[in-house]
């Protein structure tokens, strides 16, 4: 498979100067023109490998590489990526730079000023090298496969308007999917957090400031109050693991009203929900410091930890450690400080693990990925294709 580098580096160093930051405040889906344009193209291109391929109303693609003639019946399997970057930093104009690291290996970072998207565009370009590589070596057991690039994974809403009806139509019902949306080489990933999004709503009481003085409750301050009582040696940055964390994401606001956006993560379902319900006792806490003031509480899921669902399904994982042996990957399990669109599928009822995709830095202005390590990803799905062929 020497000639990998060759089908997946040019589409990495295509697809990442096309920018595709999702929009969380933004309800339709996609929520950003860039996920349009990389669609396209990415349709058009599994037609001209032969593919057959569409695009749905809502920015899905979808393709099925045939089973070779008399593996029609093997059960069909996916792999899936996201189409969106994040848009925690800048993610417009990206200037890839390759470079050679201290190993003399590649790897391919941004040039500093914006994000380089491999989350997930190498994922991605993983999948269209992968397919291009089955394509031209009919030798290699293949049942049916299909291709999913999915919009706003970012975002958090959770795969809305995703074409199972279609999906299943294409595969006859897929016996597992494979999200290439992971770190370093290696890591596979068959759980994540239990995810909670929270919004908490401050209501002031205003008076001219001349007057204010035992009168005034500060909408800006109660959500600041409130946001210092999120434990600190419970946050992203204070914890690893299997550790979960309270983070405030977003804060807006004037003297009558403001708005904290919380995320809660836990591998815990109930102890997820505990951290939900600790929210009720910091709001009250606020409404005692601030006489007049009212706090309200609201939080959902956005998607669970897949663990279990996946472990009802034990084949799904073994056939992913076999063909990581038969790639040459020396691969760990461990879990995602996260999430992926894979949990919502698995949720769907189709457990779908996470494949690494070689990229480090994720969301920052110093991310980057190897370029031998995503080399190793499309080895590995090509094994997967083989595996649940033979």
């Amino acid at each position: 498979m020497e000639q990998l580098a060759g089908l997946v580096i040019p589409r990495f160093l295509q697809y990442v100067r096309i920018g595709t930051a999702s929009d969380k405040h933004i309800e339709e889906t996609p929520s950003s023109v860039g996920q349009w344009e990389l669609a396209r193209l990415l349709a058009e291109e599994l037609k001209t490998l032969g593919v057959e391929a569409e695009l749905t109303d809502h920015c899905y693609v979808l393709a099925k590489i045939p089973a070779i003639p008399g593996l029609e019946t093997k059960p069909a399997i996916a792999f899936m990526a996201h189409l969106d970057t994040a848009q925690d930093v800048p993610g417009k104009d990206v200037n890839p730079v390759v470079e050679e690291n201290e190993a003399g290996a590649a790897v391919i970072r941004s040039d500093g000023t914006t994000l380089l998207g491999a989350d997930d565009k190498a994922g991605i370009a993983e999948i269209m090298a992968a397919a291009e590589y089955l394509l031209s070596h009919p030798e290699i057991s293949r049942g049916p496969v299909l291709i999913i690039f999915s919009p706003d994974e970012e975002t958090g809403k959770g795969l809305p308007f995703f074409p199972m009806d279609r999906i299943n139509a294409l595969s006859g019902g897929l016996a597992a999917c494979y999200t290439l949306d992971g770190g370093p080489l290696g890591e596979l990933e068959t759980e994540c957090f239990n995810a909670i999004e929270g919004r908490v709503f401050f209501s002031g009481k205003v008076i001219h400031l001349g007057s204010a003085r035992g009168g005034m409750a500060n909408a800006c301050l109660m959500a600041a109050a409130f946001a210092v009582m999120l434990p600190r040696t419970e946050s992203p940055e204070a914890t690893d693991g299997y550790y979960g964390y309270y983070c405030p994401t977003e804060i807006s606001g004037s003297l009558e009203r403001a708005e904290l956006e919380v995320y809660i993560r836990d591998f815990d379902l109930e102890r997820a929900r505990e951290r939900a319900a600790a929210l009720e006792t910091f709001a009250r806490a606020v409404e005692a410091q601030f006489p007049g003031g009212k706090v309200r509480v609201e939080w959902k899921f956005q998607y669970y930890n897949m663990k279990e669902n996946i472990g009802r399904r034990p084949e799904v994982l073994a056939k992913l450690k076999e063909a990581a042996c038969l790639a040459g990957v020396e691969f760990t399990l461990k879990p995602i400080r996260g999430g992926t669109d894979g949990s919502r599928l698995t949720e769907l009822g189709i457990p779908t693990p996470n494949i690494f995709t070689g990229g480090r830095n994720f969301h920052s202005l110093e991310e980057w990925v190897s370029v031998p390590e995503m080399e190793a990803a499309c080895r590995l799905a090509i094994e997967l294709v083989r595996v649940w062929g033979s």
